[in-house]
């Protein structure tokens, strides 16, 4: 799927809420996350039956500068659309940023405007462009001129509930010529408190005719109608609760299409765990890797929910992949986590469809 495949999506599914037919069903994306949807899990979510996949949020000065951190975290790998967001508080670095991801085969170049952590915010990156946006047109417009390709903006309601300037961000867009807008139902103060508010999200479709994707608390194919229907946005965007759940994305995006969702066994679950534990190995190194996988085989082991104690201790903090792995089988309730058993050990248990 290829970038106007890909925005053909987005224009022609679900914009009523509802998903009667295959033919109408709209898109269910995976959410751009800082330091969780590296390359292998973006492939393994995606291959799993995602829409679309979109990078970790890639600092557009550090890009432009050449960082091999941030050139890793833009990687596209082969996932088809190759999805790129960029951060940055300047018009200049973003264009750049941008300029670089389309040469290097990115097929739609997201601008992130709705991140609140401090780190980011506190740079005048991210959601703090809601309170400016004059200057947050001038990196739309900056970005917009920069590329050829599809240009898109994931923001939030507004900087606090006394500013809710979505639909003002997302009209200023439209008019620039980006082609689509996320919205995620929360206001930067409210940081991921509270509910996601749905029916707000309305107000931003109302206001534009460009696909509207709305994103915050969907969790499974429930929660993705019931958004679907308050927000009447063209698709939903899956954030946090993917983490440890990478087949999540495309079960939802099978049931919204009115197909079964495929069922992946323990032994499934379990190889597309290992295969991106591997995979964030290779890619980072062995001491990198490590670390960026931490957070991922917690996440695994609570889906899992098949290790306890010292067990999941050794898991998190483990240096030897050879033992991790056999610890990460043994979360899906497979095989013994001796210690000293080598990889080469492992029970087969067969490729995740």
């Amino acid at each position: 799927m290829r970038a106007d495949d890909y925005l053909s999506v987005l224009r022609t599914g679900g914009s009523s809420g509802t998903a009667d037919a295959t033919a109408s069903a709209p898109p269910v994306l995976l959410a751009p996350l800082s330091g969780v949807t590296d390359l292998h899990f973006r492939r393994a979510v995606r291959r799993l039956g995602a829409s679309a996949v979109v990078s970790e949020m890639v600092a557009a000065a550090e890009f432009a500068k050449g960082s091999e951190e941030a050139r890793l975290r833009a990687e596209g790998g082969g996932i088809d659309p190759h999805v790129v967001q960029l951060a940055g508080c300047a018009p200049g670095p973003m264009a750049e940023a941008a300029r670089l991801a389309e040469a290097a085969g990115a097929h739609v170049i997201d601008i992130n405007m709705g991140c609140p952590a401090k780190t980011v915010t506190g740079g005048e990156a991210g959601s703090a462009l809601m309170r400016d946006l004059d200057g947050a047109a001038r990196i739309l417009a900056a970005v917009r001129g920069a590329v050829a390709i599809p240009v898109t903006v994931k923001m939030r309601l507004g900087w606090d509930h006394a500013s809710l300037n979505a639909p003002e961000l997302a009209r200023r867009a439209e008019d620039i010529g980006l082609d689509a807008v996320t919205v995620h139902g929360r206001t930067r103060q409210q940081f991921y408190k509270g509910r996601a508010d749905w029916g707000a999200i309305r107000a931003v479709v109302e206001a534009v005719r460009i696909p509207v994707v709305a994103n915050g608390d969907v969790t499974d194919a429930g929660t993705a109608r019931t958004c679907l229907a308050e927000s009447g946005a063209a698709g939903v965007m899956i954030g946090r609760a993917a983490l440890g759940r990478p087949w999540l994305v495309g079960a939802v995006a099978a049931e919204l299409g009115g197909r079964p969702a495929p069922v992946l066994d323990a032994a499934a679950r379990a190889r597309v765990a290992l295969d991106h534990y591997d995979g964030l190995l290779a890619l980072y190194g062995l001491r990198m890797g490590v670390r960026h996988a931490r957070k991922h085989l917690a996440a695994y082991a609570e889906a899992a929910g098949g290790l306890d104690g010292p067990e999941r201790i050794a898991l998190l903090t483990g240096t030897d992949p050879a033992r991790v792995r056999d610890l990460l089988l043994a979360a899906f309730g497979i095989g013994p986590a001796r210690e000293g058993r080598g990889s080469g050990d492992r029970p087969a248990i067969g490729k995740a469809a």
